[in-house]
């Protein structure tokens, strides 16, 4: 059994009402905010023997994120010996700084957040690294001028995933010997400035990069959401009436794509017009997979929270710990996807 968690407050008391007056730092909090933070506070008293964390999610805009969200709840229970503070930025990095710094004032013990972006961190993680608070960044990346201002990072290699599905289309081009004619290929990416965003482009871009009849006609933001993607496709099917594939880098735009492509009377998938690519592989996508409408799904795990679980041990028990952590990942097309669907909870 590893060594209960540290509570770090400095005098409790007047640290949160420096909190709840925005004196800390942190801006100003709503009144909802503010209660979970006083009922938050008083729990901890109660339960000093529990490791707190704080975790900052991105927001709830697919359900991959849902997914990952569910997976570091499903780890950090009190049955477990924690004591977990959760706060949905909504998509906004000003939300989640302001998160971050809450959490700096409440000395938890642990900070786990996954960037909305990867720049403009430096500030705030200098202010956890001072409080003496190790920061896990999950799923996400932060581009920081010192790497040492966080602990480690949990996540996928977003730019594997990109070359992955590059390498995926090189074969399936030469398998229909198509691998000399032009290919037109329209990219539906996600959050611009996040890491899969950057790193599912740059990956995909190095195969691309190769072959000079594979034209990128465009690359759109459909902000890792269903009504973007569908938004986002519509516009590209009028402006670009040939185009062969789709990359479209998460599944919830994947959906809406697949939509718009249906509804403009065109056929995608497996023997259809337009070849589509797809990451993050939950299961409504793996089932698109199995009856044809997506012909390549990259997987993007979010089940990280255990590896946060294990972290979060070993620097209690005054172990190292190593600087990233890749979680393993597949890729599905109809010849395998049968074997995992039934698996997959989210």
């Amino acid at each position: 059994m590893w060594k209960k968690g540290v509570w770090k407050r400095l005098a409790g008391a007047a640290v949160l009402a420096l909190v709840l007056t925005g004196q800390c730092g942190c801006g100003v909090f709503s009144n909802a905010v503010k209660d979970d933070m006083k009922a938050e506070d008083a729990y901890m008293e109660e339960n000093g023997n529990l490791v707190v964390v704080g975790f900052s999610q991105i927001g709830s805009e697919s359900v991959w994120r849902t997914a990952n969200t569910a997976s570091v709840q499903r780890a950090l229970t009190k049955e477990k010996g924690y004591f977990l503070i959760y706060r949905n930025a909504r998509q906004k990095q000003e939300n989640q700084i302001k998160t971050l710094r809450s959490f700096i004032s409440q000395r938890v013990d642990y900070i786990v957040f996954s960037p909305v972006t990867e720049s403009g961190w430096d500030t705030v993680l200098k202010e956890a690294k001072a409080a003496g608070i190790p920061v896990i960044l999950i799923d996400r990346k932060a581009d920081v001028k010192d790497d040492s201002l966080y602990t480690t990072w949990v996540g996928s290699d977003m730019r594997q995933e990109g070359e992955k599905a590059g390498k995926w289309l090189e074969q399936h081009l030469k398998k229909a010997g198509r691998q000399y004619e032009d290919i037109n290929i329209v990219v539906l990416q996600g959050t611009p400035g996040s890491s899969a965003e950057l790193g599912r482009t740059t990956g995909f871009d190095a195969i691309a990069s190769r072959y000079e009849n594979w034209h990128i006609l465009e690359r759109v933001s459909g902000d890792f959401t269903t009504a973007k993607g569908k938004e986002i496709m519509k516009q590209l099917l009028k402006r670009y009436p040939d185009i062969d594939v789709v990359v479209s880098q998460n599944d919830d735009m994947t959906f809406g794509a697949l939509e718009a492509i249906e509804e403009d009377g065109r056929s995608a998938g497996v023997g259809g017009e337009i070849t589509v690519l797809s990451f993050d592989a939950v299961r409504e996508g793996l089932e698109m997979v199995r009856d044809g409408r997506i012909n390549v799904d990259i997987e993007c795990n979010p089940e990280q929270g255990e590896y946060v679980a294990e972290i979060i041990e070993k620097l209690e028990r005054g172990e190292e710990v190593e600087k990233a952590y890749v979680v393993e990942e597949k890729v599905f097309t109809k010849d395998n996807v049968s074997d995992y669907i039934d698996e997959r909870t989210y």
